[in-house]
This record gives structure tokens, C-alpha cells and sequence, in this order.
């Protein structure tokens, strides 16, 4: 979020990673603006960082918990081979 300057009403996001995480393999997620959430590669925490809006945040947040990330996507060939 920002001021009407431009400026970041939080200039310091509060990155966290999941409690579940044991290795550097995971994304820090910034949640603190109720504007936008921010996510990073906990590897390249200099590197560049998503700005999602809170609803796509809980939507793949979502998909995760629904388990879809596990599923073939649409496109995968192997699905398509395996239903034929």
C-alpha cells in the first residue's frame, strides 16, 4: 500500500516462511499490507518479489490446501494419454 505521495505505508516488510519449511526450497510471503501480499524465493531473497493482491493470495493458498497442485494440469500429455 502506498501513501498518496507513493511512498510504502510498511517500508519493512515482515517476511516469514511456512513452519512446515526445513530447507531453503521454499518462498517468504510478506502479509503485514491489507493492500497486497508480497512473495520471494527464500534462496534469492534479492531477487524479484511477486505483488499479489490479498484474493489471489488465498485463492492459491486454496488451491494448495485443495490439493489441486498435486493433480496433472489440463495440458499434461500424460493425462491426456492415460484417459484415452
Amino acid at each position: 500500500m502506498t501513501t498518496d505521495e507513493g511512498e510504502r505505508v510498511n517500508p519493512e516488510p515482515n517476511w516469514r516462511t511456512s513452519s512446515y519449511t526445513g530447507t531453503e526450497n521454499c518462498v517468504e510471503v510478506a502479509d503485514g499490507d491489507p493492500a497486497e501480499v508480497l512473495v520471494r524465493d527464500t534462496k534469492g531473497r534479492g531477487g524479484p518479489v511477486l505483488h499479489l493482491s490479498p484474493g489471489a493470495w488465498a485463492d492459491f493458498v486454496q488451491f494448495v490446501v485443495d490439493g489441486a497442485a498435486n493433480r496433472p494440469a489440463l495440458g499434461d500429455r500424460r493425462l491426456a494419454s492415460s484417459s484415452i
